[in-house]
């Protein structure tokens, strides 16, 4: 009976010392006293290289092979190694799809239960951990880590190749990918591959057509929380980064660094086909299309198809009849708020695309561009028929409507012997 007794004993795991604090429970002294230093914020444990300090001796160890950079855990299915077995259990959950901490308030289930305790902190708006030096608060200490070096500006992770600093260390395993091109995650259905988990993420998105993040005006929906964010900026009319050059305001910081190219003139992309160079990379991307003669972008009504997403948007308002943009001044309405926008030009007479050669001024940059060309003598549109030259494509097929068609039906009265008549 006394070693039934000892066996259950043994299987029950006792745990007798308890923390007056939290009430939770450990099975020793020693345990007991190296969870104290959680509520004491005691970290006696220092590194070496870095000067970080833990609580735990284990923490400081699992440091330590950052440093080394030796990762002893091996995946066995994709054999990706990871410094911490913790990381590896966690990494395995990846390949089983099991998502075993649930949200008890939206049901969203997580592999990771630090995954869930961050999302509880969305249902709760709380933000716990504050920035000292502005007094920004977050909801994940990580986040504060990142935002205290937007104060010091400090950058103290190179990269060996190319020499460009980061300030955080994973922000620099990132770039590394550039110059290696490795991209370890792999989507599922297409098999396209990314180089940031984040990204596989927002890529299968694609493929469930799940939009979670909603618009609380519009009710409109979309697949990534960036989008939302900068989508509530158009109904505040809200434009934070503003060009220091001209004070032009964009609702996008990417959209910031475009237009910071056209004061540099730098165009760092450029086309292996025509050697044309562009100040965005996605410019690049669309430009491509026009050699490979590839439209991905298929209208569902007509099927016309078209090389950029929003030219097909700007399409599918002519099945609509939709007419979103209104002008303040006469209210006309247009479909697009760029032909809004020149539309504006002739309410102000404001033209501000000059020729810096002649100093005329345009409301058009389109019609700023036709203009040089009476300066260079370009004439970049041809004829196919006769091979005569044109500066704008406007007067291409003018010239083909007034000169070859008009020939083309006198020889086709010719030869079956009617005659223009002229009323």
């Amino acid at each position: 009976m006394m070693a039934m007794s000892g066996h259950l004993k043994t299987h029950t795991i006792e745990k007798p010392h308890r923390c007056d604090i939290c009430k939770k429970r450990f099975t020793s002294s020693q345990g007991l006293k190296t969870h104290m230093l959680i509520h004491t914020k005691e970290k006696p444990y220092q590194c070496v290289v870095c000067e970080k300090r833990f609580s735990q001796s284990g923490n400081l160890k699992g440091h330590m092979l950052i440093h080394t950079n030796e990762k002893p855990h091996q995946c066995n299915v994709c054999e990706r190694k990871f410094s911490r077995r913790g990381n590896l259990k966690t990494h395995m959950l990846t390949h089983t799809k099991e998502k075993p901490h649930r949200c008890i308030v939206c049901e969203k289930r997580f592999s990771e239960s630090g995954s869930l305790k961050r999302h509880m902190l969305t249902h709760t708006k709380e933000k716990p951990y504050r920035c000292d030096v502005c007094e920004k608060r977050f909801n994940i200490s990580g986040n504060v880590k990142k935002h205290m070096l937007t104060h010091t500006y400090e950058k103290s992770h190179r990269c060996d190749i190319c020499e460009k600093r980061f300030r955080h260390f994973v922000t620099l395993k990132m770039h590394m990918m550039t110059h290696t091109n490795e991209k370890p995650h792999r989507c599922d259905v297409c098999e396209k591959t990314f180089r940031h988990g984040g990204s596989l993420k927002q890529h299968t998105l694609t493929h469930t057509k799940e939009k979670p993040h909603q618009c609380n005006v519009c009710e409109k929906s979309f697949n990534q929380s960036g989008n939302l964010k900068t989508h509530i900026l158009t109904h505040t009319d809200q434009k934070p980064y503003r060009c220091d050059v001209c004070e032009k305001s964009f609702n996008r910081g990417g959209n910031l660094k475009t237009h910071m190219l056209t004061h540099s003139n730098q165009k760092p992309h450029r086309c292996d086909v025509c050697e044309k160079c562009f100040n965005h990379g996605s410019h690049l991307k669309t430009h491509m299309l026009t050699h490979t003669k590839e439209k991905p972008h298929r209208c569902d009504v007509c099927e016309k198809r078209f090389y950029r997403g929003s030219h097909l948007k700007t399409h599918m308002l002519a099945h609509t009849k939709e007419k979103p943009n209104r002008c303040d001044v006469c209210e006309k309405r247009f479909s697009r708020v760029e032909v809004l926008k020149t539309h504006m030009l002739t309410h102000t007479n404001e033209k501000p695309h000059r020729c810096e050669v002649c100093e005329k001024r345009f409301n058009l940059s389109g019609n700023s561009k036709t203009h040089m060309l009476t300066h260079t003598n370009q004439k970049p549109y041809r004829c196919d028929i006769c091979e005569k030259c044109f500066t704008t494509s406007g007067s291409l097929k003018r010239h083909i409507t007034t000169q070859h068609n008009k020939d083309r039906l006198h020889r086709c009265n010719t030869t079956t012997g009617l005659t223009e008549v002229k009323i």
